[in-house]
């Protein structure tokens, strides 16, 4: 089989910018695990109430790239990315302080909690136990990358206990 009759591989993407939308619990699981370990200075995140758009520009750990990065020995990459939330009625949020625009949180996940109609909350799991939680009229989620990747300031890919 040639390389042109061979199916697509998730590697293939590996240097493309992303450009995704989450409209269904399993789109949005794909988003989560892309955002995972995202660090986010408070000043860069926005909510605008009377677009109903809730925006974090993220600094996401290049997960996609990992296995390539690691076979090749070269350093772990990030790229600058906007996460939006469009149709956000209400934007609530716990362990972190919005006056500390100084602050820098660090993302662990994104989960969807259906509330009927299409409606629901939309979690974002920070680390250290806070939390940002977006009422919303529809799951709609969208992940777009904004720069061109650079060497993660550690070198290194973030760790987790298990």
């Amino acid at each position: 089989m040639t390389r042109r009759e061979a199916d697509a591989r998730f590697e293939d993407g590996a240097e493309g910018a992303l450009r995704l939308r989450a409209e269904s619990e399993e789109d949005l699981t794909v988003i989560s695990a892309l955002i995972q370990d995202a660090v986010v200075l408070v000043s860069q995140i926005a909510w605008t109430p009377r677009r109903r758009r809730f925006s974090l520009l993220v600094q996401r750990f290049r997960w996609e790239d990992a296995p390539a990065a690691e076979r090749q020995r070269r350093p772990f990459e990030r790229v600058q990315s906007v996460l939006t939330i469009a149709g956000a009625l209400r934007v609530r949020a716990s362990g972190l302080d919005p006056r500390n625009r100084d602050g820098v949180i660090a993302l662990l996940s994104l989960t969807f909690q259906p509330a009927g109609d299409g409606a629901g909350a939309l979690r974002l799991t920070l680390a250290g136990d806070g939390e940002i939680d977006a009422e919303v009229e529809c799951l709609d989620v969208t992940l777009q990358d904004v720069s061109r990747p650079y060497v993660a300031p550690s070198g290194k890919a973030p760790g987790h206990l298990d």
